[in-house]
């Protein structure tokens, strides 16, 4: 068996219907893992489950995993359908942009509920599925989607985003220390990508950012996916605690 397989190996990708999540999910198909994929929009959590289904194995799970009572019901969902979990992709995100002047509780709350605190109720939710595929040489996985945004000061109001991925890095390293060495915990910190919170700029400004990365373009769907399946193979069995940046140079500039 290839060191880089997943084959056959359970995934649960949240924010999965679109974005990062969405290219994390398709590569982790087309590689033959059996895909679940978690969001709130229903209607394109299904569409996105049903595209994926053509390639190989996807399953939607509608939840919110922005409340820990969303979080338990998704673990619970999950636990109905399996009986144990491989890797578990924490990728659903929230964001808010305004003056920091204005930059109030609702500001805060709406980020780090998602971003982090909702990543720690599903994880510890899913440890029983997590633990129950672990084996001495094949550890589970846990792998957390930051951002660079949480390495470096970017020009952007977004305080509570980038503080929640500068907690989420740290916090991965710390779950690592606890988990070992049953689950290993790894953190991806992706730079530009044609995500839905990066749309919006992306529409206005794509070839300029696209010149300020030393690699001279947007970040693609195999760049991400590929990093995602390095974390969940055999190859990365040795690697925990580790924040894996994916942003084609940008944080050297």
């Amino acid at each position: 068996m290839s060191r880089f397989s997943v084959v056959d190996k359970r995934i649960l990708v949240t924010g999965g219907s679109h974005g990062i999540g969405a290219m994390i999910a398709g590569g982790y198909v087309d590689a033959g893992a059996r895909v679940s994929i978690c969001g709130r929009d229903e209607s394109a959590l299904v569409d996105r489950a049903r595209e994926l289904s053509e390639r190989g194995t996807c399953v939607a799970l509608p939840a919110d995993v922005s409340t820990e009572g969303g979080c338990r019901a998704l673990a619970d969902a999950y636990a109905k359908r399996e009986d144990g979990l491989d890797v578990l992709v924490n990728n659903a995100g929230a964001a808010s942009m305004q003056p920091f002047e204005e930059f109030d509780e609702e500001a805060w709350e709406s980020v780090l509920a998602v971003n982090l605190k909702g990543v720690s109720h599903l994880t510890r939710f899913l440890l029983p599925q997590l633990r129950a595929t672990a084996s001495d040489d094949e550890p589970s996985r846990v792998i957390n989607i930051g951002s660079i945004s949480g390495e470096r000061v970017g020009d952007l109001d977004n305080y509570a985003y980038t503080s929640s991925k500068a907690a989420l890095h740290h916090f991965t390293r710390h779950l690592a220390r606890r988990l070992a060495p049953a689950i290993t915990v790894n953190a991806i910190a992706p730079g530009p990508f044609e995500s839905r919170m990066m749309a919006p700029i992306l529409a206005r400004h794509a070839d300029a950012i696209a010149q300020t990365v030393p690699m001279r373009r947007i970040g693609a769907p195999d760049d991400i996916a590929s990093a995602a399946i390095y974390l969940a193979s055999p190859a990365a069995a040795w690697v925990t605690g580790a924040v894996l940046t994916i942003d084609g140079g940008v944080s050297l500039t």
